[in-house]
C-alpha cells in the first residue's frame, strides 16, 4: 500500500480536524509521566535507533566505492590491490548491513517491550480507576464507549510509543545523515536531488488522499450492509422480514447498497494503479536528473566527481523518499496521539463519587442488619428529583415490603443502602452509623441484593457461588442451595456443581438462575438481604419456588423486598407505599387494602391478579 493510501488513514477526517486536542505542557507532562520508569530503555531504543540508521546508509554510499573500483577508478588493475579492495568493501557493506538488520532486531523488542509495559499500566490504572466509579457512571456513559477506552485507545497509545515515536526519530536521523553524506560527495547534486524530493512526495500526497477518501466512503458503505445483514439476517430480524412479507423490499435494499461497494471498490483500485504510473514515473525523475546533471559535471566542470559518486547520491536520494513522506505525515499522527492520549487522560480525570471517607469505621461484633432513613432525598440530575423526604426505619430481624408503581423509585431507596448511590439530602443509617461514615467494603460485604435481572458468569455453577466466597466449602455451598430451593436441581445435573450455565446464564431457565442467585448471596451471609423484584419475570411454578426459598430466610434476617406479587408482600411485617418518590402510605395488608389509596388501587389492578395467577 502507497504512503499516504489506503484504508490505512493516514489523513485526518473532518470530525477529527474539528476535535483535535489542544496540546498543553501539562497534557505532554503527563504523557511522558508514562514513559519515565522506562526511560533506560528509552534510552537504549535511541542509541539503537541512532546506530541503526547510521548503519542503514553506509553501504549505499559504499556503492560509490565499489562502483569506482570496478571502472578502475583511481585504483589499481583486477589483480592485486583492486580485488582485494572490492572484496573488503562487499563484506563490510555486507556486515554493515547484517549489523543495522541485528539491532534493528533489539530495537523492536525494546519498542515493544516498552509499549507492552505502558499499556499494561494503563490497563490497570483505567481497569482499577472504572471500579470506583459509582453506578451513575455505568448508567449514563455506553458500554462500547467504556470498552473502546479499555481497548482500542490504549492500544493505539501502544502503537504510538513502539512505532510512531520511533520511526520519527529513524527518519529525522537518516534525512540528517543522508543529506550530509550527499553535500560531503557533491553540493550542486544535493542540491538538485533535495529540489526533485518533492517531486515524489507531493504526488504521493495526493493520489494517497484520493484513494483514502474512497476507502472512506467503501468503509462507510460496507458499514450499512453490514447493518443490513445484522437486522435481516438474525433470528428476530427473518421473523420480522417473514411476517411482514418484506423479503423483496430487503433484497432490493441489500442489492442497491452492495452495487455501490462495487462501484466504490472498483474506483479505489482503479486510482491505485493512476498512483503507481504516477509514482513510477516521478521515482525515475530523480536518478535521471542527477545522471544528467552529474554526467555534465564529470565531463566538463569536476573531473574529480566519479561515477561511484553519483551512484553514491542516486542511492542516497532514494532512501530519502521514505522518511520525507512518513514525516508529512507527523501532523496526522501527532493529532491522533494526543486525541488518545486526551481521551483515556477524560475517564483517569472522573471523579469516584462513591468513596470511603477520611477515618471510615469498620464495626467490631456481629452485624444487625438494621436500616434506618431519615428525610432522604435524592436526584439523579438537577431537573430529575427521584425520593422525596423519605424515612422509615427496619429494626434488626424484621422485614419490610415497599410497594407502588413502576418508576415510583423502589429500587433507588434500596440501592442508597449499599451506596450504589449516595443520597442528596438527609441520612441513611446501617445499625445506627451513617453509611458514609462505614468502609465501603464492610457495608457491602453486609448487604446481599438478589436482583430483578439476575447475571450469572459464563462459567459452572460451582463458580458462580464462589464468587461470593472464594473459600466457601462444599458443605456450605449445599447448605446455600438446599435453602434457596436449587439443591434437587444441580444434583440432577450429570456434571453437578460442574456443570456450565453458559453466557449470562442461558443455558438455564429464569427461575433456576433467580434461585442460584439467592444461593450466591447466601454464601455471602450478609446482615441485611435485599429481594428487588426477584421473581416479577418468573413463571407461577419458578415463582412458587423461590417464594418457597424466601419465605423462611425473612424470619431469618433483617430483610426488604420490592415486590409486585402479592405473596411476596404478605411475607412482610410492614409495607412501605412509595409514589412519585414519596412514602404515601405504610401499614398491613389488611388495613392498607380497605384505605381507598394507592395500595388498594395496586392491589386491585396488579397483586389480586398476581394471586389469582
Amino acid at each position: 500500500m502507497p504512503p499516504g493510501g489506503g484504508r490505512g488513514g493516514r489523513f485526518l477526517t473532518e470530525e477529527e480536524r474539528k476535535n483535535s486536542p489542544k496540546v498543553t505542557p501539562a497534557l505532554l507532562k503527563r504523557v511522558l509521566s508514562y514513559l519515565a520508569p522506562y526511560k533506560k530503555q528509552l534510552l537504549l531504543v535511541f542509541v539503537c535507533i541512532v546506530v541503526s540508521a547510521v548503519c542503514s546508509l553506509f553501504p549505499s554510499i559504499l556503492t560509490g566505492s565499489i562502483v569506482d573500483v570496478l571502472t578502475g577508478k583511481d585504483m589499481g588493475g583486477w589483480i592485486g590491490a583492486g580485488l582485494s579492495a572490492l572484496i573488503r568493501l562487499i563484506l563490510l557493506s555486507l556486515g554493515l548491513t547484517l549489523v543495522s538488520n541485528l539491532i534493528g532486531v533489539g530495537e523492536t523488542y525494546l519498542n515493544n517491550w516498552i509499549a507492552q509495559h505502558i499499556s499494561f499500566d494503563m490497563r490497570n490504572q483505567m481497569f482499577r480507576h472504572l471500579q470506583t466509579m459509582s453506578q451513575r457512571f455505568f448508567t449514563t456513559v455506553s458500554q462500547g464507549d467504556i470498552i473502546t477506552r479499555m481497548t482500542s485507545d490504549i492500544a493505539g497509545v501502544e502503537s504510538v510509543v513502539s512505532g510512531t515515536f520511533s520511526s520519527i526519530i529513524s527518519n529525522l536521523i537518516t534525512l540528517t545523515v543522508a543529506v550530509i553524506a550527499m553535500f560531503q560527495k557533491n553540493w550542486v547534486l544535493a542540491l538538485v536531488g533535495l529540489v526533485v524530493v518533492p517531486l515524489f512526495t507531493l504526488p504521493t500526497r495526493m493520489a494517497g488522499r484520493t484513494r483514502w477518501k474512497l476507502a472512506q466512503e467503501a468503509q462507510d458503505c460496507n458499514d450499512e450492509i453490514n447493518g443490513i445483514l445484522n437486522e435481516t439476517l438474525s433470528v428476530s430480524g427473518q421473523l420480522l422480514v417473514k411476517l411482514f412479507g418484506r423479503e423483496e423490499d430487503e433484497y432490493r435494499r441489500y442489492r442497491d447498497a452492495n452495487g455501490r461497494m462495487v462501484k466504490l471498490n472498483i474506483r479505489e483500485r482503479m486510482a491505485g494503479r493512476w498512483f503507481f504510473v504516477v509514482i513510477s514515473t516521478f521515482s525515475s525523475v530523480g536518478p535521471m536528473l542527477l545522471y544528467l546533471v552529474g554526467g555534465i559535471l564529470m565531463m566538463r566542470y569536476d573531473a574529480s566527481l566519479t561515477v561511484g559518486d553519483i551512484t553514491v547520491l542516486v542511492a542516497l536520494l532514494g532512501r530519502m523518499y521514505g522518511p520525507v513522506n512518513s514525516l508529512l505525515n507527523i501532523q496526522v499522527d501527532w493529532i491522533r496521539s494526543m486525541a488518545m492520549f486526551t481521551r483515556i487522560f477524560e475517564y483517569f480525570d472522573m471523579p469516584a463519587e462513591i468513596r470511603n471517607r477520611e477515618g471510615a469505621v469498620t464495626p467490631q461484633g456481629a452485624p444487625r442488619g438494621e436500616v434506618r432513613f431519615e428525610h432522604v432525598d435524592f436526584a439523579y440530575s438537577p431537573e430529575r428529583q427521584i425520593l422525596r423526604d423519605i424515612s422509615f426505619d427496619l429494626p434488626a430481624g424484621r422485614s419490610v415490603a415497599i410497594v407502588g408503581p413502576s418508576g415510583s423509585g423502589k429500587s433507588t431507596i434500596v440501592n442508597l443502602i449499599p451506596r450504589l448511590w449516595d443520597v442528596g439530602g438527609g441520612t441513611v443509617y446501617f445499625d445506627g452509623r451513617d453509611v458514609r461514615d462505614l468502609d465501603l467494603h464492610y457495608l457491602r460485604s453486609q448487604v446481599g441484593v438478589v436482583t430483578q435481572e439476575t447475571y450469572l458468569f459464563n462459567g459452572t455453577i460451582r463458580d458462580n457461588l464462589r464468587y461470593a466466597r472464594e473459600d466457601a466449602t462444599e458443605e456450605e455451598m449445599i447448605e446455600a442451595c438446599k435453602k434457596a430451593n436449587i439443591y434437587d436441581f444441580i444434583l440432577n445435573q450429570p456434571q453437578g456443581f460442574d456443570t456450565m450455565v453458559g453466557n449470562r446464564g442461558l443455558k438455564l431457565s429464569g427461575g433456576e438462575k433467580q434461585r442460584i442467585s439467592i444461593a450466591r448471596v447466601l454464601l455471602k451471609d450478609p446482615a441485611l438481604l435485599i429481594f428487588d423484584e426477584a421473581t416479577s419475570a418468573l413463571d407461577s411454578i419458578s415463582e412458587a419456588a423461590i417464594q418457597a426459598a424466601i419465605d423462611p430466610l425473612i424470619d431469618e434476617r433483617t430483610s426488604i423486598l420490592i415486590a409486585h406479587r402479592l405473596s411476596t408482600i404478605l411475607a412482610a411485617d410492614e409495607i412501605l407505599v412509595v409514589r412519585d418518590g414519596e412514602i404515601v402510605e405504610r401499614g398491613q395488608h389488611q388495613a392498607l387494602v380497605h384505605a381507598g389509596g394507592t395500595y388498594q388501587e395496586l392491589y386491585e389492578t396488579q397483586f389480586s391478579k398476581a394471586l389469582e395467577g
